[in-house]
């Protein structure tokens, strides 16, 4: 795992997280990175979710 993340753009990513006996399993997996672009519509389809939920709240509460 740790010659495939080095270097190469990959990273780690927890998937699950398993509590067995008083240890703490987690299962791995290999990604690779958001370009800028991918990140720019993420965040802007995130804030037109919070703006959406926001007023139906509104709307909801009267």
């Amino acid at each position: 795992m740790e010659q495939e993340t080095k270097g190469t753009g990959m990273t780690l990513v927890p998937l699950k997280v398993y509590l067995k006996d008083g240890y703490a399993k987690l299962l791995l997996g290999i990604a690779k990175g958001k370009h800028d672009y991918d990140k720019r519509e993420s965040i802007k389809r995130r804030e037109q979710n919070r703006d959406i939920a926001r007023v139906m709240k509104a709307v909801n509460h009267r």
